[in-house]
C-alpha cells in the first residue's frame, strides 16, 4: 500500500473554513492505494515516517537486551568467541592463508562483517510476520519493517569496531587511506541483506516453513564468502565464480580497507555489487507484489 497526499478539489458549495489552521487542515486529503508491483521505495512516504522507523528500531535494541546479564556486551562476546574458535581450527592447525595478517584479527574483521550481514538478513525476513498485530490492524509503509531489520544489527557491529580498534593496536596494524572506503563495502552488505531480506520476508508471510530453511543456508554461506580463508589464495576460475556471492566481494574489500590486507580484483568486485543490487530489485519487486495480501495471508 501506498499513501499520497493530493489537495481537495474546490466547489462552490464547499463551506469555507474556519480559521487559517482549518484551511492548512483541509487543503489536503490522505488517499491509499493498492501498492505497484514495480520495484520502488516511495522515499516520499518513507521520509514522512522516518519517525515510526526510529521507534521499530529502537524497540527492537530494548527487546534484544532487555533482562540480559551482562546486556549490549553480547554484541563484542559473539563475533569474539567466534574469532577465537576460527583462530585456534583454521589458523592453528590447518594454517589457512590470511594475507600477511595475524590471523586473529583477519578471522575478527571477517567475522564482523559476517555477523552483520548475517543478523541483518534474519531480522530482515522475519520482520513482516514479527509483526502481526501492526500489519493486520494499522496502515504505515510495510518497507519499514525490512528496513528497520538492516539497520538494528548496525549497532552491534559499531560495538564490536571498538575490540577490532584494540586488536589493530596490540598487533600493530596501521590502516591506510583507503580505510575512508570500509564504510561503503558495509553499505554493500547491507543491500545484500536488504534485498534477500524483502524475498524473504514476502515468502515467509506465505510459506511458515522458510525460517527453517534460512538457518541451513547460513550454516554454508561463510565457506563460500571467504571469512575464515583468503579468496585470494584460490585459483582465479574460482574467485569469479565466488564473486557471484556478493558477500565475497564484502569481506575482501571490508578487510582491504581496514586492515590494508590484499586489494580486491576490482572486476570481481564489479561482479559482486552488481548481483547485490540485482538481489534488491527483484527483492523490492516481489515484496511490492506481495504486500497487498499481507493481512489477509498473515
Amino acid at each position: 500500500m501506498t499513501e499520497t497526499q493530493v489537495p481537495i478539489p474546490k466547489t462552490r458549495t464547499a463551506p469555507a473554513p474556519a480559521s487559517a489552521a482549518g484551511a492548512a487542515r483541509n487543503a489536503d486529503v490522505t488517499v491509499i492505494r493498492a501498492a505497484s508491483g514495480w520495484p520502488h521505495l516511495h522515499l516520499a512516504e518513507l521520509w514522512r515516517y522516518r519517525g515510526l522507523l526510529g521507534v521499530f528500531v529502537w524497540r527492537d535494541l530494548k527487546v534484544r537486551y532487555k533482562q540480559t546479564v551482562i546486556g549490549v556486551a553480547w554484541a563484542i562476546f559473539q563475533p569474539l568467541f567466534t574469532a577465537l574458535v576460527y583462530t585456534f581450527i583454521f589458523g592453528r592447525f590447518a594454517k589457512f592463508p590470511s594475507e600477511n595478517l595475524p590471523y586473529p584479527i583477519f578471522a575478527y574483521s571477517g567475522v564482523l562483517a559476517w555477523q552483520y550481514f548475517s543478523a541483518s538478513l534474519n531480522q530482515a525476513s522475519s520482520s513482516v510476520v514479527g509483526n502481526v498485530q501492526l500489519v493486520t490492524k494499522v496502515y504505515f509503509p510495510r518497507l519499514l519493517l525490512p528496513i528497520g531489520g538492516v539497520l538494528v544489527p548496525l549497532v552491534d557491529l559499531t560495538l564490536s569496531l571498538t575490540v577490532m580498534v584494540g586488536m589493530m593496536v596490540w598487533f600493530h596494524v596501521v590502516p591506510s587511506a583507503v580505510i575512508v572506503f570500509a564504510p561503503l563495502f558495509i553499505a554493500l552488505a547491507l543491500i545484500t541483506a536488504l534485498g534477500a531480506g524483502l524475498t524473504l520476508a514476502a515468502l515467509t508471510v506465505r510459506y511458515r516453513d522458510v525460517p527453517y530453511a534460512i538457518p541451513l543456508f547460513m550454516q554454508i554461506l561463510p565457506f563460500l564468502s571467504g571469512v575464515m580463508y583468503s579468496l585470494t589464495a584460490m585459483p582465479a576460475k574460482w574467485q569469479w565464480v565466488l564473486s557471484l556471492n556478493p558477500l565475497s566481494g564484502v569481506i575482501t574489500g571490508w578487510r582491504w580497507a581496514v586492515l590494508k590486507g590484499f586489494q580486491p580484483n576490482f572486476g570481481q568486485l564489479g561482479v559482486s555489487i552488481g548481483i547485490a543490487f540485482l538481489l534488491l530489485v527483484v527483492g523490492l519487486a516481489y515484496f511490492r507484489r506481495s504486500e497487498p495480501q499481507f493481512a489477509d495471508t498473515i
